[in-house]
């Protein structure tokens, strides 16, 4: 119900009259059934702009750190995006992740639409960065197709570190329903999960116009911090730094 109400009377209204924000493809979105809407991510309010459009509830996977805070602050963060159909995702790796995996899989087999950021995390410089293959993991086994949505212009109303937005023109294109159901006898298989993966990137990068970089977006934010990047296994166990484990 708060979900409903905060898409249609509330918030949804607002954000529609200062933002404007523009669609092209929503029709690509199906009326009925489960599909992982996977999407680029450049600034924190995707999570908002993006499930306004969409006519059907979108359950996000959102990093586990907005559900733990401390303090009013912390407390009411979580509230919200607990009330506004968001999932705690642990990116750590390992168990914790496969958990996060779990959660969105029962999404998907209630017949649900979940929303998925590739990427792992926001991009640091607008650039599209190398997908982990979680969003192929839940495909794959789910059985379900993978809408592909660029978004357009967010990273210029809300800026990583930037607490109050820039009133801008923003926008979105849902790409064509990508089938992956010829690898259904392969869901386990780590080559055709990042065959998937990198097949999803590509789209992303065709409907957005960023410029790809085959690297881990956490990685480039772990090295642009001063931090160590070498000499351990990244979600596909490739040596790709200490933060690329996770979804």
């Amino acid at each position: 119900m708060f979900y409903w109400v905060m898409k249609r009377i509330f918030l949804g209204p607002v954000l529609r009259l200062l933002f404007r924000p523009w669609v092209k493809g929503l029709d690509n979105v199906p009326a009925q059934g489960a599909a992982i809407i996977a999407s680029n991510h450049l600034s924190f309010s995707d999570s908002i702009f993006m499930p306004l459009t969409v006519r059907r509830p979108v359950v996000f996977l959102a990093k586990s750190e907005y559900f733990t805070g401390t303090g009013v602050k912390g407390r009411l963060t979580a509230l919200f995006f607990r009330l506004t159909n968001q999932l705690p995702m642990d990116r750590s790796g390992g168990a914790a992740s496969a958990v996060s995996l779990s959660a969105g899989m029962d999404v998907l087999t209630s017949g649900g639409l979940l929303g998925i950021y590739p990427e792992g995390t926001r991009s640091p410089d607008a650039r599209l960065y190398r997908g982990k293959v979680g969003v192929a993991k839940l495909a794959l086994h789910a059985g379900v197709p993978v809408i592909p949505v660029a978004m357009i212009g967010t990273d210029k109303v809300q800026p990583i570190g930037k607490r109050m937005p820039n009133i801008r023109r923003i926008g979105m294109i849902f790409g064509a329903p990508l089938d992956f159901s010829q690898y259904a006898d392969q869901a386990d298989d780590r080559l055709v999960q990042r065959k998937v993966t990198d097949e999803i990137m590509f789209e992303l990068m065709r409907l957005s116009g960023q410029e790809y970089v085959d690297e881990y977006a956490a990685v480039v934010k772990l090295r642009l911090a001063g931090g160590a990047t070498t000499g351990s296994k990244g979600a596909d166990g490739d040596s790709k730094g200490p933060a690329a484990g996770g979804l």
